[in-house]
């Protein structure tokens, strides 16, 4: 588990946006304050449960039952805990952890690192296979993920961070906000999930129409359908587009599918300030990572749990039109075939009528594949589609199906399918055995990762690659994303104006990555580039191209370009206020509040950061100086004497201990 980085780059411009306000209360209050909602709209479909679908849907309804969607997330009982509570206990360097049964209750007594010990029942079960999760209530409607968890292969607790020793008072502890279930998981775990976080009780009143994944969490609320259902037609309208059965998510289109597989199968940010309803377009109501260090390896291979999408868009397979359905069965979540037979549906002499630019040919066969057939090495996935391992024991495959390319490691960094399990052999020899098997394979041949490389180690000088890799359209979208997101740090305010195009991308990943790049253009430039992107039909590039305009003077802007930035900013402001449990959108906040001179506002923002995650120095930082500018020094060593007693050895705190003349 990684702490996020400096999130604090964002500012805020008040266009749209009601000053007085800003003047009184605090951030948070602000932020709801000035959000415009709706009022009176008509009302959407309601949920009804899975067990309404179960007497039309027997079959379905069977294959879902003991899938992991429907046990995501599950209450406690002898069907679903596997763990052994029976008087178990678990240790690790001081934090001690005892597991019992009182009065029919699973029970989980933790003693930390600073002594204290509490006493938890277990509210709720997350997963079945290969481990399982337990959650516990710490305050009234606040959920945490508890870091031991049950191997269910090996029969035993372990630790899903073994190299962490955290305190409580740590924001990557079990009971800080990086470990909150009702903000962190819970939308992807529920059907019909609402957070419900009020900002200024720092309380969660969080509901749901369904633990577990179920219908309706894939298909929408069902309520219009049961209509359907019974009369053949749907009664009334809705605020919301239903499909011909009543549906607010249709299934109809391969796209479709994948985006509504990909709004929890992602590593993303919401950008809404409630759960989006099934069928809602996913890049209105998520932004995608892209392939950034930390996340992805420089070539686009997976490096931290990023899960599904961001590495599916990068692969020829979806390129091509295949989706989630084509090899998983969407109610039992298994797979539709055994072993390689997934592939050989499609990779064979026979081909696939539905992909017909496919070449056909013999793919499982050792001259292909050149290991023993039915051994592990055979197997498709060994090779295209590498595993990383994620929570301890979880091993999850790599989407983008890429060819090995070990001839890339010395360049990108990222490991190699071949050298991953040929241990005692080197990436060169690798890519020698490759060419000497597939002398017109692809060993050798240019690949977007090594731009992307360069431009990790040295974006300006790579900006004229990067350039390239973003205008190239035979790229994946979200690989063309990632070079204008590099490009952001390339200081060449001479190549913006090539880029200005993409704001018009086909891709809204792309549009939303150039709108963004175009933040280091001249202000009258940015308005004329980026005009077209606030009236964006996707309300992710309409958010990119506010955050671009910030600190634009406004004063010769139209009538209609005022309303739309304003109306951008609402989008954005939207998106935010569904985060204020993040110690990151709190950062976010106070760098508004700078830009637009307030002061307090900022300050209680950054004390907000540091109450949420107290090691993040850079907010300590900020609740310093601003203390200096505003209240003197005596006020500013309180605050930095608050701060050491965290980070006593951070050298950002000790130079202003030195500049304040703080021994």
């Amino acid at each position: 588990m990684m702490r996020p980085g400096n999130f604090a780059r964002s500012t805020f411009s008040p266009i749209g946006i009601d000053v007085g306000s800003v003047l009184t209360g605090s951030i948070f209050v602000w932020l709801v304050a000035s959000v415009s909602w709706p009022s009176g709209a008509v009302a959407n479909p309601n949920y009804v449960g899975s067990t309404a679908c179960v007497e039309c849907h027997e079959r379905e309804a069977k294959a879902w039952r003991k899938s992991h969607h429907a046990l995501a997330w599950t209450w406690p009982s002898e069907d679903t805990i596997v763990a052994d509570f029976d008087g178990t206990s678990f240790s690790q360097d001081g934090m001690t952890v005892r597991f019992s049964m009182k009065d029919g209750e699973y029970r989980a007594s933790v003693t930390e690192l600073d002594g204290t010990t509490k006493s938890y029942s277990v509210h709720s079960v997350v997963g079945i296979e290969p481990l399982q999760q337990y959650l516990f209530e710490t305050e009234p409607g606040r959920l945490q993920s508890f870091d031991v968890v049950w191997d269910r292969l090996e029969g035993e607790w372990f630790h899903l961070y073994p190299d962490q020793e955290l305190l409580p008072d740590d924001g990557l502890h079990w009971t800080g906000p990086y470990k909150n279930w009702n903000s962190r998981c819970a939308e992807c775990h529920a059907t019909g999930y609402e957070k419900n976080y009020d900002p200024a009780r720092r309380s969660y009143a969080s509901r749901q129409a369904e633990i577990g994944v179920g219908c309706e969490a894939c298909h929408g609320p069902g309520s219009a359908h049961l209509e359907w259902a019974e009369k053949h037609h749907i009664g009334k309208d809705y605020g919301v587009d239903l499909d011909e059965f009543g549906f607010t998510q249709s299934f109809a289109s391969t796209e479709a599918t994948v985006q509504q597989c990909g709004s929890c199968h992602s590593r993303r940010e919401t950008q809404a300030r409630t759960t989006p309803t099934p069928g809602t377009p996913f890049h209105d109501s998520y932004d995608l990572a892209t392939l950034r260090p930390g996340l992805y390896h420089a070539d686009g291979q997976i490096l931290d749990e990023v899960y599904v999408y961001g590495s599916f868009l990068q692969s020829r397979m979806y390129e091509k039109g295949v989706g989630c359905k084509n090899c998983h069965d969407p109610h039992s979540s298994k797979l539709i075939a055994t072993g390689n037979a997934v592939c050989t549906q499609c990779h064979s002499p026979a081909g696939n009528i539905e992909f017909t630019s496919l070449r056909r040919d013999l793919y499982d066969d050792p001259s292909h594949h050149f290991h023993p057939q039915g051994s592990a090495a055979a197997q498709c996935k060994s090779c295209h589609m590498p595993e990383r391992v994620y929570m301890g024991i979880d091993w999850r495959a790599d989407h983008s199906f890429r060819v090995p390319r070990p001839d890339l490691t010395s360049e990108t960094g990222a490991p190699d399918a071949c050298t991953s399990c040929h241990e005692d052999r080197d990436p060169a020899w690798a890519a020698a055995e490759i060419t000497s098997r597939f002398p017109n394979g692809r060993i050798g041949t240019e690949h977007y990762g090594q731009t992307l490389a360069k431009g990790r180690r040295d974006p300006e000088t790579a900006a004229l690659d990067l350039v390239g890799l973003a205008l190239d359209r035979s790229r994946p979208g979200i690989v063309r994303a990632t070079a204008l997101w590099l490009l952001e740090d390339a200081n060449a305010p001479g190549e913006l104006e090539k880029l200005s195009q993409l704001v018009s991308d086909p891709d809204p990943i792309v549009r939303a990555a150039a709108a963004r790049a175009q933040k280091a253009a001249p202000p009258d430039v940015r308005f004329r580039v980026l005009s077209e992107a606030l009236e964006d039909p996707v309300r992710t590039v309409r958010i990119s191209a506010a955050r671009a305009l910030l600190g634009v003077p406004t004063d010769d802007l139209s009538s209609e370009q005022r309303n739309n930035f304003g109306a951008a900013m609402r989008d954005w402001s939207n998106a935010l206020a569904g985060r204020l449990d993040f110690p990151e959108t709190q950062l976010q906040l106070a760098g508004m509040a700078l830009t637009m001179r307030a002061i307090p506002q900022a300050l209680s923002a950054f004390e907000e950061v540091v109450r949420l995650d107290p090691q993040l120095s850079d907010a300590w930082v900020m609740i310093v100086r601003i203390k200096a500018a505003t209240e003197g020094r005596t006020a500013a060593l309180r605050a930095l004497d608050r701060a050491l007693e965290v980070l006593p050895d951070n050298s950002a705190l000790l130079a202003i201990a030195s500049d304040l003349g703080r021994n």
